[in-house]
């Protein structure tokens, strides 16, 4: 089995791509007007919208009410991805943050209010691990 992405269900796909493009500096690829991909060398974000959810089951998803996942970004310099998102982002939960576990970490909400983390692995230990 592969794990291979992740979907946020949205009322407002445009926006939420436009959002996901801009803080990942990926391009989306759209398969269908309601449905579109940010795809990164290790994984898939999907985004769909509240229009394919009866396609799976009518009344199994919720645009905007996730308060469990957290949606995890491996960067270079996440110091310096936090400027550049300064002028994106307009919920940060916190500032870069070194971690326990030895990731810098920054969280902040997507324009739908899910959480997205941008982190950096700091300590020898984290980096071996993420291979950096």
């Amino acid at each position: 089995m592969d794990f291979v992405s992740s979907r946020v269900i949205t009322a407002d796909i445009t926006r939420l791509v436009d959002f996901y493009e801009r803080v990942t500096k990926v391009p989306a690829t759209w398969g269908h007007k309601e449905f579109a991909e940010i795809r990164t060398g290790s994984g898939t974000l999907a985004i769909g919208s509240t229009n394919t959810v009866p396609l799976f089951a009518p009344g199994s998803a919720e645009p905007a009410a996730n308060r469990t996942v957290i949606l995890e970004f491996l960067v270079d310099d996440v110091d310096s991805v936090y400027e550049d998102l300064k002028e994106i982002v307009t919920d940060f939960v916190n500032e870069p943050t070194t971690m326990p576990w030895g990731n810098r970490a920054l969280l902040f909400r997507d324009p739908d209010g899910n959480l997205v983390n941008f982190f950096t692995p700091v300590t020898p230990e984290a980096k071996e691990k993420f291979g950096r």
